[in-house]
C-alpha cells in the first residue's frame, strides 16, 4: 500500500500542478461531454459543433475531454469561431485519441482529475447523448451540486428524445420515492434546438 501511494500521490499532485500552470487562466467556460463514438454526420455531432461555435463567438471557452465524437464536435465548433478550445484528454486503450481541434490540450492520467478540472474551469455543463462515461460524468456533477461541493452550476441535457426517459424515471423512482428532492431535479434543463442551447449557455455564464 505504501509503495502504491508513493507512486500515486506524486502523479496526482503533478497533474494538478501542471494543470494550474497550463489551464489556470481558463475560467467561466462551458464543458461539453457526450459519446466518443459518433461521427461528423451524426445529428448530435452537428448540434454540438453549432452550439459550441455560437457559445465561442460570445467569448466563452469551450472545454471537453479532448477526444473524438461529441468532444471533437465541440472543440471543432470553437475553432470554427477562432475561440478558446480546451481539451482535457485521458489516455485509454481505445476511443480516446486527442482530436485535432483544440487550441490547448492537457493530458491527465486519472478520470477524477479531469472531472475536477471540468468543474474548476466551467460555469455550465452541456451533456449530449452518450454511454457509461457520459453517465458517470453527469451523475458525478449532479452529486457535487446536490451536496454543495460544487456551486449551483446549470446543466443542459441536449436532446429530450434521448434524456426524456431517464428524467421520467428519476421523477418516478427517485423524486416520488423521496430519494431526491424537487430542488435536485431543478439542477438541469432539457433543450433540443442548438440556438436554444447556445442562448441558455451564454445567458447562464454571463448571468
Amino acid at each position: 500500500m505504501d509503495n502504491m501511494l508513493h507512486k500515486f500521490l506524486p502523479n496526482v499532485m503533478g497533474d494538478f500542478l501542471k494543470a494550474q500552470l497550463e489551464l489556470g487562466d481558463v475560467k467561466r467556460g462551458a464543458a461539453f461531454f457526450g459519446s466518443a463514438r459518433v461521427g461528423a454526420d451524426n445529428r448530435h455531432y452537428k448540434s454540438a459543433r453549432t452550439v459550441a461555435r455560437l457559445v465561442s463567438q460570445a467569448g466563452i471557452p469551450i472545454i471537453t475531454g479532448g477526444g473524438p465524437g461529441i468532444m471533437e464536435a465541440a472543440n471543432r465548433g470553437a475553432t470554427d469561431a477562432r475561440g478558446d478550445s480546451v481539451g482535457i484528454n485521458i489516455k485509454l486503450p481505445h476511443e480516446q485519441e486527442p482530436n485535432p481541434y483544440t487550441t490547448r490540450s492537457f493530458e491527465t492520467r486519472y478520470f477524477f482529475v479531469r472531472k475536477v478540472l471540468f468543474a474548476r474551469c466551467s460555469k455550465i455543463f452541456v451533456a449530449y447523448p452518450g454511454g457509461f462515461g457520459t453517465m458517470d460524468e453527469l451523475f458525478e456533477f449532479f452529486v457535487l451540486i446536490q451536496t454543495g461541493k460544487l456551486k449551483r452550476t446549470p446543466v443542459v441535457l441536449a436532446d429530450s428524445s434521448f434524456w426524456g426517459g431517464l428524467v421520467d424515471w428519476m421523477k418516478v423512482a427517485l423524486q416520488s420515492g423521496d430519494f431526491v428532492s424537487a430542488s435536485d431535479m431543478d439542477s438541469f434543463v432539457m433543450l433540443d434546438e442548438p440556438k436554444d442551447i447556445a442562448k441558455y449557455v451564454i445567458e447562464s455564464v454571463r448571468g
